[in-house]
């Protein structure tokens, strides 16, 4: 069972299974989220509702396993412990591991593929390890929980742009992700009517690599798409120039007064991806 990694990825709280979905729907995968988004005394009955959309069988689901993640408590919690006896018993294999701070929380959960949620500063730190883990096939970062474990009161300035701890924290973990051939998701977008300034981080998410955006209203998945979907005349840029690129051969060359070498083409593959097309052979 591969799972699908689309850009945009929708939280959930797991409490709410009047919404799951709706949230499937909207998104190119649904987080079931046991952890923030639901509250102490109401984790038990978000675990049931999990189970309770699944078929007479426990095998068939209402959402599909393969772009449905679960989001799970902190490691070494007793509602871990819980959210891991709850998913025995469901088909879903994917996971986002709250606050996950070193490999050995990940290699806790062998059989499933885990999204480490890197949102402390222990976290950030050991990103690299973290990634390196056989089982991890994601990063993400999360700037608020981050600020929190650092003493801080909030991960933006006035301007709405991230102090510069956040950004060397987003740095951190999609180096880290990408090192190990990881997906790197980017964190949500707290202003939820301020789309504008959503467009313009997500569009700063895919300049800089990130393979999807989380996040927490429907109103934002079409914005995210929107960032990640590269426009016509921008993919038939990329096939030109890579089509000039297997007719010139190796080395650098020239193509519209611009010089292109290797990365240059990995750009304009990478667009042609995001366009859900394969791309053309560039040498």
């Amino acid at each position: 069972m591969t799972f699908v990694m689309g850009p945009a990825l929708l939280f959930c709280p797991a409490d709410r299974p009047e919404r799951y979905l709706k949230a499937a729907e909207r998104a190119d995968a649904v987080i079931l989220d046991l952890e923030d988004a639901v509250a102490p005394e109401d984790k038990q009955r978000a675990r049931g509702a999990i189970l309770a959309q699944l078929g007479a069988k426990g095998d068939v689901p209402e959402l599909e396993p393969t772009r449905t993640i679960v989001r799970l408590n902190p490691a070494g919690t007793e509602e871990f412990e819980k959210d891991l006896h709850c998913l025995a018993h469901t088909p879903y294999r994917t996971v986002m591991l709250a606050k996950t701070e070193g490999a050995a929380q990940v290699q806790a959960l062998e059989g499933f593929s885990v999204i480490a949620l890197c949102e402390t500063a222990a976290g950030i730190i050991n990103a690299p390890a973290i990634a390196a883990e056989p089982n991890v096939v994601a990063l993400m970062w999360g700037a608020e929980d981050l600020l929190a474990s650092l003493g801080g009161t909030s991960s933006r300035n006035d301007d709405g742009g991230y102090r510069a701890v956040a950004l060397h924290s987003r740095s951190a973990v999609l180096l880290a992700a990408r090192a190990y051939g990881k997906e790197a998701i980017d964190s949500v977008y707290v202003n939820i009517p301020d789309l504008a300034g959503l467009a313009s981080e997500s569009r700063d998410a895919v300049a800089s690599g990130f393979s999807s955006k989380a996040c927490i209203h429907p109103n934002q998945v079409a914005v995210v798409r929107d960032a990640y979907a590269p426009s016509e005349s921008e993919v038939v840029e990329a096939n030109e120039l890579l089509k000039a690129a297997a007719s010139a051969g190796s080395g650098v060359f020239q193509f519209k007064g611009k010089m292109v070498d290797g990365p240059i083409l990995k750009h304009a593959e990478a667009t042609v991806r995001r366009s859900g097309a394969r791309p053309v052979s560039g040498r």
